[in-house]
């Protein structure tokens, strides 16, 4: 391995960006499209919900993390840039304000152009007699019949107030005995988000037919005021994996802590609730004011998604059909893939690429092929139990082949799906894993083992995204569909490590964590450290502090490095003496940017093409298995370099980093969207063979 050359200091301000603060600023270029004038106006609303459920992911494991520290008295830095969990979550605070501000703005911006389209959320105060007759037959067929009112008083304790539930605050009073008492009333989230009016055209929060109707729910009372709060929890609880006897059990036991048992950590309130009220809840949820976000527009932003599944396809941007290439159809008939993958490996890209014609069409055919002995597959996320993969894998274990899942549990917020198709696999025979203990398993991989003629031979796929056909048509992916032995007999003892005992570490072409992907990926940098060099990334986040040095040193040995970094970037760019040749962009639009890439050297000299599942993260690196596969095929190699080049073309999706931490808007003459671009080539490659 070459040395690095030593790392110069970044004075006078660290050398790193902070986590935190890094990722808002990402949910801050997501919220930049819903203001995106030039977007149709549902595909803005559709990204201020996505901003808003970003968020709600945020509070629910950053900063409740960053909260553990504060109250467990950390005081000193835990981070590298230097910053206390107390300096971060006042940053926290400030930041989210100003985006929230922004984000009520857009709402409140975009109703009028709705409006102009005949989609109209409106409130009751201007209603007519009949409309509001039409809202209270709404209210009492639909609604009232699953509400349950919570008071408080010396009988009844403050309820527990459930996590991203919509709730109502309400004041009601006695006219007996002229007291006043507080009753929640906790919105049912299988109701729909909006009440829809007769006419198709108007939308009403559900929470507004609620606090209307109130006086239904508290017959012979007063109702003195009526506001809507809803209440963000933590939800990272851990499972202490050395100590439970069955991993599903202790899983289910952790989704149970979670609704039950985890401390809030933010209050969001309309700006109508009065102090009395809002002491009350921050008080029994043991909230401080910086906890209390106020909204003067809609509370819960994440429920415009309702709004978005409207059929107005003239509101949307227009639908992109992923095509299938080539070399994986048949003119007539289906394509024998195992015939095709012999004569080379295969590189689609989704969801330009079709997901259906690639992978779920391997998986199908493996299942139903009398010749495939086993199929052995990873999940972290999938569609649940309708998944046309998960059915493939059901019906090759009851037509007796050999058949493993390895089922990730504790993927966060899918541990319970997970653990109701664990058990639907399980009880058609497949061999379902749980992974090794103390690491998750997140790597994509999936392993196919066929007799034919000439022996047993292998099939595989290795891939950056999930194997979830309703995500791969909204996020950007690379799957690389093979027959070559080195990576199948590097497949077959990676399963062997995820289902038994092995100390395997090495491999002959993947590069796996925990065990050799850290020191090959900084062996390949090290090697790049030189006048001359050249190094292009592309992942979702970029944040540790070993690989983060390791590009500095390149920078500095004379290396020029591209990196395209979706999300979270610690790194900082163009600093002189420390990153002068480093140049950091991060493309957002209507896919989700997904895949990693890795590129070291210059194509005259020869390179390593890399792509998988890890981000350089520590969590990736050091606390996952993860897989990433090289690209051997030279004309698979100019595909991903096209890849790469297209998206450090980009100057309309794309932003650019600073050196202080912000990014700029790259405002280009050409126009140049990636992702259009990406789709045109698709669609060239569908009419040629590779």
């Amino acid at each position: 391995m070459t040395e690095a050359p030593p790392i110069l200091p970044a004075a006078p301000e660290s050398r790193f960006l902070n986590r935190e603060l890094s990722w808002l600023e990402f949910n801050a270029r997501v919220l930049h499209l819903a203001e995106d004038e030039t977007l149709p106006l549902l595909e803005r609303l559709k990204f201020l919900a996505i901003f808003s459920t970003n968020l709600d992911e945020f509070f629910q494991i950053r900063v409740s993390g960053l909260r553990e520290q504060v109250e467990a008295g950390v005081v000193g830095p835990r981070t590298p840039e230097g910053m206390s969990p107390a300096e971060q979550l006042r940053e926290i605070r400030e930041r989210c304000v100003d985006l929230l501000t922004r984000a009520d703005g857009i709402y409140v911006d975009l109703l009028p152009r709705l409006d102009k389209e005949g989609i109209r959320i409106v409130g009751l105060e201007d209603m007519s007699e009949e409309d509001l007759a039409f809202i209270a037959e709404s209210f009492q067929e639909r609604i009232f019949p699953v509400l349950t009112p919570l008071s408080v008083d010396p009988a009844h304790p403050f309820p527990y107030i459930s996590n991203l539930s919509l709730n109502l605050a309400a004041i009601v009073r006695d006219p007996v005995t002229g007291v006043n008492r507080f009753a929640r009333v906790k919105v049912p989230p299988l109701l729909p988000r909006f009440v829809e009016m007769s006419d198709g055209e108007r939308f009403v929060p559900i929470e507004d037919v609620i606090a209307a109707h109130l006086d239904s729910l508290f017959p012979g009372m007063q109702i003195v005021s009526r506001h809507v709060f809803r209440v963000t929890r933590d939800a990272d609880v851990e499972v202490e994996e050395d100590e439970a006897e069955d991993l599903l059990q202790a899983i289910e036991s952790v989704l149970w802590r979670r609704r039950r048992a985890a401390s809030p950590v933010r209050l969001e309130i309309d700006r109508s609730m009065t102090h009395d009220v809002l002491e009350l809840l921050a008080r029994e949820l043991d909230l401080d004011p910086a906890d209390v976000y106020v909204f003067r527009g809609l509370l819960d932003p994440s429920g415009l998604w309702a709004i978005y599944g409207l059929d107005r396809p003239d509101l949307k941007s227009d639908v992109w059909t992923p095509v299938t290439q080539p070399r994986l159809a048949a003119e007539e008939g289906e394509p024998d893939l195992f015939e095709v993958l012999r004569a080379g490996d295969v590189l689609v890209h989704h969801p330009y690429d079709s997901f259906t014609t690639s992978v779920e069409a391997f998986l199908d055919q493996a299942a139903h092929d009398p010749a495939v002995l086993a199929i052995k597959q990873t999940f972290y996320r999938t569609s649940a139990q309708e998944s046309s993969i998960i059915q493939a894998l059901v019906r090759a274990a009851e037509g007796g082949k050999q058949v493993v899942a390895l089922v990730e549990l504790k993927a966060r917020f899918d541990e319970e799906a997970n653990i109701t198709y664990a058990r639907a696999l399980e009880e058609a025979g497949v061999h379902v894993a749980y992974g090794v203990v103390g690491l998750k398993t997140h790597a994509k991989i999936s392993l196919v083992v066929r007799r034919e003629a000439g022996g047993i031979r292998r099939y595989a796929h290795v891939g950056t995204g999930n194997y979830n056909p309703v995500t791969a048509k909204l996020y950007e992916d690379l799957g690389l569909l093979t027959a070559d032995p080195e990576i199948g007999a590097d497949l077959t003892d990676l399963f062997n490590v995820l289902t038994g005992y092995s100390r395997q570490r090495e491999y002959r072409r993947l590069l796996v964590a925990p065990y050799d992907l850290r020191p090959k990926l900084l062996e390949l940098i090290h090697r790049e450290s030189r006048p001359g060099g050249r190094i292009v990334m592309k992942m979702n986040s970029l944040v540790d502090a070993d690989m983060i040095d390791a590009l500095y040193a390149a920078s500095q040995a004379g290396a020029d490095i591209d990196l395209v970094v979706r999300g979270i970037c610690c790194l900082r760019p163009g600093v002189p003496g420390l990153s002068d040749r480093i140049r950091v962009r991060s493309l957002v639009g209507r896919y989700l940017e997904h895949s990693r890439i890795f590129r070291f050297g210059r194509r005259r000299a020869g390179y390593d093409h890399y792509f998988g599942s890890a981000d350089l993260m520590p969590r990736n690196l050091d606390r996952r298995v993860e897989a990433l596969t090289p690209v051997l095929d030279p004309a698979l190699k100019l595909r991903l370099d096209k890849v790469l080049r297209v998206a450090l073309q980009d100057d309309s999706l794309a932003w650019r980093l600073r050196s202080d931490g912000t990014w700029t808007k790259v405002h280009g003459r050409k126009g140049f969207d990636s992702q259009v671009q990406l789709h045109e080539l698709a669609l060239e490659r569908a009419t040629r063979r590779r």
